[in-house]
């Protein structure tokens, strides 16, 4: 008996999360192109029938969240009174201590980041006030705990309240890096580079003004490497963003992100050695070369004073005293409260508490030669604390 084909085709898609929702109205920002060419990516790429389930379910709820929002966007119109006064972006090459410096900022009482469970439901659940618990929290609070032992857990650990990246938000504009491993395959990589991101934020800005309606915050604190790609495009949506950049070493960070983005392969693609692990490999790291080459030459352009950089390896050896230095720069105040509140954090989360993550550089095409002849503009340059 011959098995049926996951379809991705977009009208079958988006009919169900149409039946699904009740909602017919995706809103202003274009959707249908980022849609078809995600949906041809991975019908061109994912072979396993899984694997293809998982990938047009998850497009599904992404459609259902997009109608679910703009359903709440319509009918609780106070989210337009919400500002975002500031906001901070944490970027800087994956792996580079992003996550660790954002989850140790958004511990101080005066920060609000973007939790984990608010960017898997931003969607207000129906009747819902502000402050009230969201009755899918948990849920996702539960399903994270299960998956505590994964393989991915051991590179980036989340659970329900943990800071997230902004992507996440993003990919119901059906645009952005999506899971990350999208970005490294053809036509959506190509296709993604031809974008302009002024839209994107546009819509991440109404989302983080819906949840702010929701859970209030006094600083807002994002983070992601992709911000490196729009300097530009932040700043014109949110003009008095300000920037703390990470740096390390490449060769550190091009393994752990190949075998970041093997992890996510494995939760979401199933079988999928038909791919070349080697062209996925050097993609990686030129993707990342690339945006870093972008934002650097945007920063040229922009005022000194947006921006606080810091080393992962400063950080590791003093969390403190990184915070105490962005506070510094952006005149903003570091009461006793956030202070013992941030040290209590650096005690509970040592460097490597959820387990070692352990990659080797020649399982994904690469050698040390090519990293340092593709980072060159950047390791030769001494006005960034790169450590190892």
């Amino acid at each position: 008996m011959s098995s049926v084909i996951v379809s991705f085709i977009a009208d079958e898609l988006v009919a169900e999360a149409v039946a699904q929702t009740g909602f017919d109205d995706f809103g202003d920002l274009p959707y249908r192109e980022g849609l078809e060419v995600l949906l041809q990516t991975y019908d061109r790429h994912v072979q396993d029938p899984e694997g293809r389930k998982r990938l047009r379910e998850r497009v599904v709820f992404q459609l259902c969240t997009r109608l679910k929002c703009e359903n709440a966007f319509k009918t609780i119109p106070a989210w337009r009174e919400q500002e975002i006064v500031a906001p901070i972006f944490v970027t800087g090459l994956p792996r580079s201590g992003t996550s660790a410096l954002l989850n140790l900022l958004v511990s101080a009482p005066e920060n609000r980041g973007l939790l984990q469970w608010e960017v898997q439901f931003p969607d207000p659940w129906p009747g819902s006030q502000p402050g009230d618990k969201d009755p899918r929290y948990d849920f996702l609070a539960k399903a994270l705990e299960e998956s505590r032992n994964s393989e991915f857990a051991k590179i980036h650990y989340v659970d329900a309240d943990t800071p997230e990246e902004c992507v996440l938000l993003h990919a119901y504009a059906f645009t952005g890096v999506q899971l990350g491993f999208e970005i490294m395959l053809e036509p959506y990589r190509s296709w993604l580079l031809s974008q302009d991101a002024e839209p994107l934020y546009a819509y991440q800005k109404k989302q983080m003004q819906m949840l702010n309606w929701r859970m209030p915050g006094e600083q807002w604190m994002l983070k992601a490497p992709a911000h490196m790609h729009s300097l530009d495009a932040i700043l014109k949506v949110f003009p008095d963003a300000r920037f703390v950049w990470c740096h390390r070493d490449p060769q550190a960070v091009v393994p752990s992100i190949s075998s970041m983005n093997r992890v996510v392969m494995d939760m979401y693609l199933g079988d999928y050695s038909h791919l070349d692990a080697g062209e996925i490999g050097r993609a990686v790291m030129d993707w990342y070369a690339m945006s870093l080459e972008k934002g650097l030459a945007m920063r040229e352009k922009l005022p000194a004073e947006l921006f606080v950089d810091c080393s992962q390896q400063e950080f590791v050896e003093d969390p403190l005293g990184v915070v105490q230095r962005v506070y510094d720069a952006f005149a903003m105040n570091l009461s006793d409260e956030s202070k013992a509140v941030l040290a209590s954090h650096v005690r509970a989360n040592p460097k490597g508490k959820h387990g070692r993550h352990e990659y080797k550089l020649e399982e994904y095409g690469l050698t040390r030669e090519l990293i340092d002849r593709r980072f060159a503009f950047y390791t030769g340059d001494s006005r960034w604390p790169i450590s190892a």
